[in-house]
């Protein structure tokens, strides 16, 4: 399959379909409802960092993180498919979905994480994923989030320029319609511990969160 590195005009876009893909909702690793309504004072984080396998452990493992979720956003197909997805044409790329508790963790460590742990300066790929669904995206729920997130982009341009790396390419979006993958895709690598995980950072520590 060719591989896109440009967004798909309106024209291009998949129809997708009206129904949601049959998921379950229990989460494999910690026993928790994957889709809402969540607890009263949990907050809502998604994240886009290359291919969302390793993405959504890294977040799981988090202490404080209630619940993680693999879907699709930020694209035009509604209720796409993971072979869609990959086609290039319906916009959406491949994120994480972290339901956190705030009182137990920052939405800043959060960021830190995403920061990290992936090569935010690569544009439509991570590594050897090549395509628009790997795409750094950061999609925020609210004013607050958006002015963390940017406050948090902006401090890691500087920390990256200073070794030499970037412009940075991560998109910072007003949270799109979450739909969630396959229910195979779900904590993938917990129920395939030798699974293929492409996600690595660039080294260079990021400057919020800690």
């Amino acid at each position: 399959m060719a591989h896109r590195d440009t967004m798909p005009g309106p024209e291009e876009m998949l129809p997708g379909r009206e129904e949601p893909l049959p998921v379950g909702n229990r989460h494999y690793v910690l026993d928790r409802a994957i889709r809402p309504p969540f607890p009263h004072g949990l907050e809502r984080a998604a994240f886009g960092m290359g291919c969302f396998w390793g993405a959504e452990q890294l977040f799981w493992e988090l202490p404080g993180v209630w619940t993680t979720a693999v879907g699709y956003g930020g694209g035009a197909t509604p209720n796409p498919t993971y072979e869609e997805v990959c086609s290039g044409l319906t916009g959406h790329a491949e994120a994480v979905l972290v339901v956190f508790d705030p009182a137990r963790v920052s939405y800043e460590s959060l960021l830190q994480t995403f920061w990290e742990n992936h090569d935010p300066t690569q544009g439509m790929r991570q590594h050897a994923d090549v395509g628009t669904q790997y795409r750094s995206v950061i999609f925020t729920y609210g004013d607050g989030q958006a002015r963390a997130a940017a406050a948090s982009r902006a401090a890691y341009a500087k920390a990256l320029e200073a070794r030499g790396l970037g412009p940075v390419t991560t998109e910072l979006v007003p949270a799109p319609p979450f739909y969630y993958a396959e229910d195979y895709h779900q904590q993938y690598l917990a129920k395939n511990p030798a699974g293929y995980c492409g996600i690595k950072g660039t080294g260079v520590t990021c400057p919020v969160g800690a």
